[in-house]
């Protein structure tokens, strides 16, 4: 049976190597690599469906976790699937629970069958098993579902890393063979492993041989170093095929999309553009800004004049730094709407790079221009 998602490769660089490519979904197709909105809760937080697809979102993510709660995967399977659900005329994409399985480490007891920890609403006992991440992203329906996996912490030992390793590679099977909508949704392998190059080799190899229409580099962004990051992330790509998707999970700073299209990454996804927002922290083409900052609160000038978002093309710094001092949601809307249309940019941007042969001096500008500091942003 062939897979409901597909992809192409459109392009390489001449350059730096880095690829385009086309993701193909039952809900549209989109240009990679791409940045994918979080919307956790069926909703990205602050911005409407209809505002992320105007300012070019692709594919918009969901988390299996939290829809299970609430309002329950019986609900959204009511409402038509989670697009229908959440009115996002595009692709979406959820995730397996498995990172809720590292971040609830307090309260989890990991077994072969799947991991028992507590509802974290109202204390309840949950188990989540393969077979259970899948029927609930089954109904919740997005065109990219994820495999349970265990997402370790940093640092682990290797022993501990190599049983996470293999046990995430039985889980994968079991998901695949779980899956009852296999013509509508694709399931996503998650190469796993530590910073271990021969455990992330034997994952990779693994999860090829299971035949899926696309990887997910899963483990970084957990504490370690940037160096080692992306050490992991070049070899749990090494042996993946070059005609399916990669995506790296957990990522949105920028120094770190830049280093995952170098190392031919096609899809990332973070909270970090809204979450900064939150707390008045803002990306821009001259480098970070904080909105709070009394300097601001006199500047009549456009947040960030390359910027083509709504923001930026009707109010002025001084006039954020007056609603974030106020409190004012408003704010909180304009801000996160800003950020995650920069990162939109910043991927269109480096797809044109890419196709024009030249990515390697784009990032190297970019970098040089923003001056953000060790976490990109």
């Amino acid at each position: 049976m062939s897979s409901p998602v597909t992809f192409e490769i459109t392009h390489v660089c001449k350059q730096s190597g880095a690829r385009t490519g086309i993701l193909h979904t039952p809900h549209g197709d989109v240009e990679t690599p791409m940045f994918m909105p979080v919307g956790t809760q069926a909703t990205v937080k602050f911005v409407s469906p209809e505002e992320l697809y105007q300012m070019g979102a692709g594919v918009v993510l969901a988390n299996t976790y939290h829809l299970w709660l609430r309002p329950g995967e019986e609900i959204v399977a009511k409402a038509g699937g989670v697009q229908k659900f959440m009115n996002y005329k595009g692709p979406m994409l959820t995730d397996s629970g498995g990172f809720q399985v590292f971040s609830l480490s307090d309260t989890r007891k990991i077994s072969e069958e799947g991991v028992m920890f507590r509802n974290t609403l109202n204390g309840d006992k949950l188990f989540l098993s393969p077979e259970k991440s899948i029927q609930i992203q089954n109904k919740i329906g997005a065109d990219i579902m994820m495999s349970f996996d265990e997402c370790i912490p940093y640092p682990a030992t290797r022993e501990y890393a190599e049983r996470s390793m293999l046990r995430t590679l039985r889980w994968a099977e079991r998901g695949k063979n779980a899956n009852t909508r296999p013509d509508e949704q694709a399931i996503f392998g998650i190469v796993q492993g530590g910073d271990n190059e021969d455990l992330r080799d034997y994952c990779a190899e693994k999860l090829v041989e299971m035949d899926f229409p696309g990887y997910a580099v899963g483990g970084t962004s957990v504490g370690e170093d940037k160096e080692t990051m992306y050490r992991m992330v070049r070899w749990s790509v090494e042996k993946l095929p070059e005609d399916k998707p990669r995506y790296l999970m957990g990522v949105g700073a920028v120094n770190d999309l830049l280093e995952a299209i170098s190392l031919n990454i096609d899809m990332c996804d973070c909270v970090l553009p809204t979450r900064i927002a939150r707390h008045g922290t803002l990306m821009t083409s001259q480098g970070r800004i904080n909105i709070k900052k009394a300097m601001y609160a006199e500047d009549f000038t456009p947040l960030d004049p390359e910027c083509d978002c709504y923001c930026c093309r009707n109010y002025t710094k001084a006039y954020l730094n007056h609603l974030f001092r106020c409190q004012e949601g408003f704010g909180t809307r304009l801000m996160s709407i800003h950020n995650i249309r920069f990162l939109l940019r910043l991927m269109e941007d480096a797809r044109t790079a890419i196709k024009e042969d030249r990515f390697n001096d784009f990032k190297e500008e970019k970098l040089k221009n923003m001056k953000f500091d060790s976490r990109g942003f």
